[in-house]
């Protein structure tokens, strides 16, 4: 039988037999290709290779990929004239800025009536009328008569239990507290303080000013400091950098000045005093020095570094900057606008959801990943029911 097969195959045409080979070699190459495919796969699921991967992609980001040098020099010519256009399209885009600056400025005299309301609500010198004050509940919010009627009952059992409070007490207090970029400021010593804020205007600049936005944190008389304002001005330039253009993103706040805090002796908490036990040298007596040195404290905010006129910064003040800058553009944008949910922490519940839909976003892509795997006739699970050790949750 052997020998048949063998004088079959002496006598099969030579071209036959190089197909034979050729579909051998496809084979083979198929093989490769599949333990290619899932190595590949393996070494994508291993975070340190992807962090590595990461890591080199963003060395590459923005530097010349060689294929500039490569183009004919009359090409060249033809993309430095988009690259002028470009330049163009950011000044157009710098007075874009400009006037929806203009137009914040023409729609913050429309809202000030409403948070001037709000203010003398907040601080008693208005009491909203019955009106004013119903509120529809959601559906599912919604009680029966009984319910209403038995909480009704509760609230005014309570009210005659202790004094009825003025306004809304401690209103601003309580929307720092509940946001986190502003209460990782706050310090147990500046709560007292804080009690006493009223309300937080924004001031744009005039017409034909350089742009700028100033915070007004207005107080009430206390015993902390003589103000009645203190004021945070940021600075703002709606121009693309001449060295470099292309990195226009916007309006930028390029500085800001605070002001000075007129302390009562002995309330200044942006400072502390310390005693320290000094030894002299030569009599070896022992005195205790008192010094007063920085106290962490919100009311720093007041008293932000002074940028140079070189407008070159250390790295400590650079990052305080830009903390400082982030602080005033969110209360301006988030807090002073919707200050009441901030209260009640339904700002807070949206700015969560929001990220709740990220992540299902993201769920709903790796299904969909798995999905084309199993459709992928080289997908085999068993491979990858097992991940490596360093993709284990621990």
């Amino acid at each position: 039988m052997a020998d048949i097969d063998n004088k079959d195959q002496a006598e099969m045409d030579p071209a036959d037999m190089e197909d034979v080979e050729e579909v051998e070699e496809d084979e083979t190459g198929e093989d490769e290709n599949s333990k290619a495919r899932q190595l590949t796969v393996q070494m994508m699921q291993n975070p340190q290779i992807l962090a590595a991967l990461q890591e080199r992609l963003d060395g590459l980001n923005g530097s010349p990929s060689g294929y500039m040098e490569s183009l004919p020099k009359v090409v060249k010519r033809r993309v430095n004239a988009l690259k002028n256009l470009q330049v163009k399209c950011a000044h157009i885009e710098a007075k874009f800025y400009e006037e929806v600056h203009e137009l914040e400025r023409k729609y913050a005299a429309l809202y000030q009536p409403l948070f001037d309301k709000r203010s003398d609500i907040v601080k008693a010198s208005y009491e909203p009328t019955d009106e004013e004050c119903e509120w529809k509940a959601d559906e599912e919010e919604e009680l029966t008569d009984e319910m209403k009627e038995k909480a009704k009952l509760e609230e005014e059992k309570k009210d005659e239990e202790k004094e009825d409070p003025k306004g809304i007490p401690e209103f601003w207090l309580t929307v720092f507290k509940n946001v986190d970029l502003l209460s990782d400021m706050l310090q147990e010593h500046d709560e007292p303080i804080l009690k006493h804020l009223q309300d937080i205007k924004v001031k744009f600049s005039d017409p034909g000013q350089p742009m700028s936005f100033t915070l007004e944190f207005h107080f009430e008389t206390n015993d902390f400091f003589t103000n009645t304002i203190l004021t945070k001005t940021y600075k703002m330039r709606s121009e693309p950098d001449e060295s470099d253009p292309f990195s226009f993103d916007g309006p930028e706040i390029m500085c800001c000045t605070g002001c000075t805090i007129d302390w009562t002796k002995g309330k200044n908490v942006t400072l502390k005093t310390i005693k320290k036990k000094q030894k002299h040298k030569g009599r070896g007596t022992v005195r205790t020095v008192t010094k007063t040195v920085p106290n962490d404290s919100f009311f720093n905010f007041f008293t932000p570094p002074e940028v140079p006129e070189s407008g070159e910064l250390d790295e400590d003040s650079e990052a305080v900057l830009a903390a400082d800058f982030e602080i005033g553009h969110f209360i301006r944008e988030r807090i002073v606008p919707r200050a009441v949910l901030y209260f009640t922490g339904e700002a807070i519940e949206d700015d969560d959801d929001d990220y709740d839909e990220e992540g299902e976003e993201a769920d709903d892509e790796e299904g969909e990943e798995e999905a084309d795997e199993e459709n992928d006739p080289d997908y085999d699970p068993k491979k990858d029911a097992a991940p490596p050790a360093e993709c284990k949750q621990q």
